[in-house]
């Protein structure tokens, strides 16, 4: 009942982790595969080891988490050994980040045949390097690594967008014609900050941060409905996801899967099957006979 494919990539069901929890080894991937998720993603890499911002990183807020964690990974070379380690019960997808067209091709390069689709970070709020969400502001920047990555590989290539933008569906229509299979949308909104009252101080060390949680569920539904619209390729909806109801309003908004991130962090990764269980009771009372059938619903 919950079995779909994207991009040919045949999945248990439509839930993913999102890039950034919960990903930076196999061991951590296995045990979010193991917890129900219908796809796992790793945490953005870029081509080198990168240490990113000092602590504190993140910050609760209102309806989320503030984080500026400035996109820290080992590097290629050691998530690649991460990536063969690897359980392979669950489709892998790896997400990585480059300041140029160049650095994305030769990480994408690198790890070609080792995941079942790699997913483009253009779109961090708080990265380092220029390396962050001015590459997904810039529709023909956007297009340019979508081409280089494509030249370099054979597995479906997603590109995740930002928010901070004026229009996302001139970004989501250069990804699309520049060759891109899927689209993932939302990263973290912002950057925002919190103070501390105390000491009139940003909490967070790099002052500012990317907002994610319950509260950018709203926008995040508006950017996946308004970009069904304009797109042919399927899309990924990502943001504020904490119950099996919340994926349901990105399957009506017209995505095909949906990444749960900032939910682990509330409920565990124990939050996969239980999306899993509330979406097979739904669909059994009202009569779906799959998830393609609530697909874009809100725009009938």
């Amino acid at each position: 009942m919950l079995e779909i494919e994207l991009c040919n990539i045949k999945m248990k069901n439509p839930t993913m982790l999102a890039a950034g929890v919960l990903g930076s080894t196999a061991a951590s991937l296995n045990w979010v595969a193991r917890s129900g998720a219908g796809a796992i993603v790793t945490k953005s890499f870029g081509l080198i080891p990168n240490k990113g911002y000092s602590n504190p990183t993140t910050v609760e807020v209102t309806g989320g988490i503030i984080n500026a964690i400035g996109l820290s990974n080992p590097g290629v070379e050691n998530v690649k050994e991460e990536l063969k380690k690897l359980s392979g019960s669950v489709p892998a997808v790896a997400s990585i980040y480059g300041a140029n067209p160049h650095e994305f091709s030769v990480i994408a390069d690198r790890i070609n045949g080792e995941v079942d689709a790699i997913e483009l970070n253009v779109s961090c709020p708080h990265a380092m390097g220029g390396c962050g969400a001015a590459i997904g502001q810039n529709p023909q920047l956007t297009a340019d690594i979508v081409r280089a990555v494509k030249e370099k590989v054979r597995c479906p290539v997603f590109v995740k967008l930002t928010p901070n933008v004026t229009d996302i569906v001139e970004i989501a229509t250069a990804a699309e014609e520049a060759g891109c299979d899927a689209l993932t949308m939302i990263n973290s909104l912002g950057p925002g900050m919190k103070i501390d009252v105390e000491t009139a101080r940003p909490i967070l060390s790099n002052r500012f941060g990317g907002m994610s949680g319950p509260a950018i569920k709203p926008i995040a539904l508006r950017c996946v409905f308004d970009v069904y619209e304009a797109v042919n390729v399927p899309i990924i909806g990502v943001g504020g996801v904490t119950n099996h109801e919340d994926v349901l309003e990105f399957l009506y908004a017209g995505a095909r899967a949906v990444q749960v991130g900032t939910g682990i962090m509330y409920h565990g990764p124990g939050i996969f099957a239980d999306i899993c269980a509330g979406l097979e009771k739904f669909m059994a009372e009202k009569g779906y006979k799959s998830v393609e059938e609530m697909v874009g619903l809100a725009h009938l």
